[in-house]
């Protein structure tokens, strides 16, 4: 296993915060390691509470390296909201180079050229997201570096966030004792698992139902070309449940998970269940029908806000239909409603990875590829996210030791040689003694 090559993301989302461990053999992105916890101090996708949110992530953490026993140092953190704005840049920059090779130092400054213009002062620019390189006027190049020119030039899009918002999330994991390594987009992210190329190329709208918020976006010639938040999801969905069936929200949460359907044409009448009234502990009993007709109503509410804010984007129809994902994916039934409503190919996106194979890892899983790809296009250099285990080095330990012991050893080892030699020699000589005069 190659340490350098091991990245780590983190989703804080409304109702779980994921972390993802990825290895990087190949340009292949395995999963390796997995950490769910609940989410406490995020509401709408925005961060309420930061002492409880970094408890959510020191736990999502924590699981995550009993899963691979390492220890996570650096994540890549993905950021979304309503503040999000994307915007057009273009850099020129002449090849500094006497052979006129294209250098990773000629790509940085034409990314650096790039984001020379005025941005509010309440605003700051979270990354720069190439989509063609131009050079001597060639254009559609994703990858310049090795080519002979005289003239570089890059259009991409810049994207910037507000001020504080973004700096909540950093205080966040930065208190849960990581580093963040890079900052991703959300919607990017889904979109590089959840799309194909020629979904992109075509024209597509990606719905992201989340907990506490809907993402929605767009792509076109291989681009995101826009992306929107609406204030809804499945809490909502959760919420409204709680309040038919006079119970508390952790309840109506299970039932919904457990017996929920989306589409009240293939809801079962005998399929019933209890439920404990609030305020007592009298059982009631309802049957999926029942609950399908909140499910449905409030999942048809949230998909017409989705269908207007695509038409405020100036996108009534779109080639290549609607992909949906998140966790709300998970009921069964929802690709049916978003087909009678949207009235075009609706199609629900899961990642096919082994042990992430749920909608709502979408975003984990596409912040490991898409930041680890749009790193190597830009030059960066990724330094490892985590640190592993003494056993690496030491397969058979007699004892388990802490790691801040082992580096105490360590610093023994540099100061005192001799000792060290002398008792490794003892050592061999009573192993020979014992082998021979046994």
């Amino acid at each position: 296993m190659n340490r350098s090559e091991i990245l780590v993301s983190l989703d804080i989302g409304t109702s779980k915060v994921k972390v993802i461990i990825g290895e990087v053999s190949k340009d292949t992105m395995n999963v390796i390691g997995v950490g769910v916890a609940e989410s406490k101090g995020m509401k709408k996708g925005a961060i309420v509470d930061i002492d409880q949110t970094v408890h959510s992530i020191q736990n999502a953490v924590d699981q995550a390296e009993r899963m691979v026993d390492m220890e996570i140092h650096r994540v890549i953190v993905s950021i979304n909201g309503s503040h999000i704005d994307l915007q057009d840049c273009h850099g020129v920059v002449a090849v500094s180079s006497e052979t006129r090779e294209i250098s990773d130092e000629d790509i940085e400054r034409v990314i650096e050229a790039s984001q020379v213009m005025s941005i509010p002062p309440e605003r700051e620019i979270v990354d720069v997201y190439p989509k063609q390189f131009i050079v001597d006027g060639q254009d559609e190049i994703t990858d310049p570096r090795g080519m002979i020119g005289v003239r570089l030039e890059m259009q991409g899009t810049l994207i910037t966030c507000g001020r504080t918002n973004l700096h909540n999330i950093l205080k966040c994991v930065e208190r849960a004792g990581l580093e963040v390594q890079d900052i991703c987009l959300q919607p990017l992210a889904s979109g590089d698992v959840a799309l194909s190329r020629d979904e992109k190329n075509l024209g597509v709208g990606l719905v992201n139902i989340g907990a506490g918020s809907t993402t929605i976006s767009v792509f076109a010639d291989g681009n995101l070309v826009q992306t929107s938040v609406i204030p809804l999801g499945g809490d909502n969905i959760t919420k409204d449940l709680s309040i038919g069936l006079k119970t508390t929200t952790e309840e109506a949460e299970i039932i919904k998970q457990e017996y929920g359907h989306a589409y009240l044409k293939e809801a079962l009448e005998e399929n019933t269940f209890s439920v404990t009234t609030i305020g007592s502990n009298d059982q009631q009993t309802f049957s999926q029908v029942q609950i399908t007709e909140i499910i449905e109503a409030r999942l048809a509410e949230i998909y017409h806000f989705v269908m207007q804010e695509f038409r405020r984007m100036g996108y009534r129809d779109l080639p290549g239909g609607y992909v949906l994902t998140g966790g709300v994916m998970s009921l069964p039934g929802v690709d049916l409603l978003a087909r009678d409503i949207f009235q075009s190919n609706v199609r629900i996106s899961v990642p096919t990875h082994i042990g992430v194979r749920e909608p709502h890892f979408t975003v984990g899983l596409g912040t490991l590829q898409f930041a680890y790809r749009n790193a190597k296009i830009q030059g960066k250099e990724y330094v490892t996210g985590v640190k592993i285990e003494e056993q690496e080095t030491n397969p058979k330990p007699t004892k388990p030791t802490k790691p801040s012991k082992s580096i105490k050893v360590e610093k023994k080892e540099k100061k005192e040689p001799e000792k060290t030699r002398s008792k490794n020699k003892d050592s061999i000589v009573k192993r020979l003694q014992n082998y021979f005069f046994d």
